[in-house]
């Protein structure tokens, strides 16, 4: 019989240390491999491989695209590429950013369940939003435990909260308490059967959603799920997908949101076109004032074009003022 030998791990915000805490409690002949996402700069360098192996026994490299799967070791993500689990091998490929990440934690969960199946533990660290809530709900729909942080002992509490809500945990303790835990699991057999849905090769080309609707849970998109709005990356026409409570928004092209992810891309898309408008208006008023110069001070043209740009730099000022309501609200941005 196998055993759950594929370890998938996601967090972001106030992440690193648990994941210290979790990988350095591993033992060095922990009989599973390990993955990790952590939310990071797309155009920095990432150190956190090489935390991760200062950190415990087991040695972190960061993924390689076509690396084979090796019991014993530590598959870390990199910037700006989507970590895929596949049979076998570890993929590492750009994508369509979820959550407004890349990587992104639902990308590798996924990948992960359609791969292995209930062989897979999955575990959700701190973070903010809800990158890795949908992706260990498909971890337990195909068989695999859900782990959480304790969201107490999260640095930011609104990655475990929602993976908790998005379906039921097997376990949910401290970092040091999750090592441990696996630890355990790893060694016991799982009843697995192999399935055609689970060679992880078409991950790239499948639909986000596509794994909650091979177990049933949702409908594929189709005609008549159009949410009415746009994605806030593309444009695109996104459609609504709903799972139960959970709601889900997602365009043609593959970008993903939960729904705090969605709303919080709308707020920066906002931010921006409020930005937007005030420097198109100040840079109005600025070629009214220029325009008032170029003709006789007590002529017609030059007091129509000096009202006209003090008004203009008004309606900027009151823009901006509303703009830094709605930022200081936490609206926007």
């Amino acid at each position: 019989m196998a055993t759950r030998d594929v370890v998938v791990i996601g967090a972001s915000a106030g992440g690193v240390e648990p994941l210290m805490r979790l990988v350095g409690g591993l033992p060095p002949d922990l009989p599973a491999a390990v993955f990790v996402v952590l939310h990071m700069p797309p155009n920095a360098p990432s150190a956190l491989a090489a935390i991760l192996g200062r950190a415990g026994l087991l040695p972190a490299t960061p993924a390689a695209d076509g690396a084979p799967i090796q019991a014993g070791r530590v598959y870390v993500a990199t910037p700006n590429q989507h970590l895929y689990v596949h049979r076998g091998h570890v993929r590492v490929a750009v994508g369509p950013r979820e959550n407004g990440s890349r990587p992104s934690v639902d990308v590798l969960f996924r990948s992960a369940s359609r791969a292995y199946g209930p062989r897979v533990v999955g575990v959700v660290l701190s973070g903010a939003l809800s990158d890795g809530a949908l992706g260990l709900a498909a971890i337990k729909l195909r068989g695999g435990l859900a782990v959480v942080q304790d969201p107490a002992e999260a640095l930011f509490g609104d990655m475990p909260n929602n993976a908790l809500a998005a379906t039921t945990a097997d376990y949910c303790a401290s970092a040091a308490e999750i090592a441990a835990f696996i630890d355990q699991v790893t060694r016991q057999p799982v009843e697995t059967l192999v399935s055609d849905r689970m060679d992880g090769e078409t991950e790239q080309q499948r639909p986000p959603t596509d794994d909650l609707a091979d177990s049933g849970v949702v409908d594929e998109k189709r005609a008549g799920t159009a949410s009415g709005l746009t994605c806030p990356e593309c444009h695109g026409s996104i459609w609504e997908l709903r799972d139960g409570d959970t709601v889900r928004f997602e365009c043609r092209v593959g970008h993903a949101y939960g729904v705090d992810a969605f709303v919080a891309e709308q707020g920066a898309r906002v931010e921006a076109a409020l930005w937007t408008a005030i420097n198109t208006l100040e840079e109005r008023a600025s070629t009214f004032a220029r325009l008032a110069g170029v003709y006789p001070a007590a002529s017609r043209l030059a007091s129509g074009y000096q009202e006209r740009a003090e008004e203009t730099t008004q309606q900027a000022h009151v823009l901006r003022e509303l703009l830094y309501s709605l930022l200081h609200a936490g609206d926007v941005g």
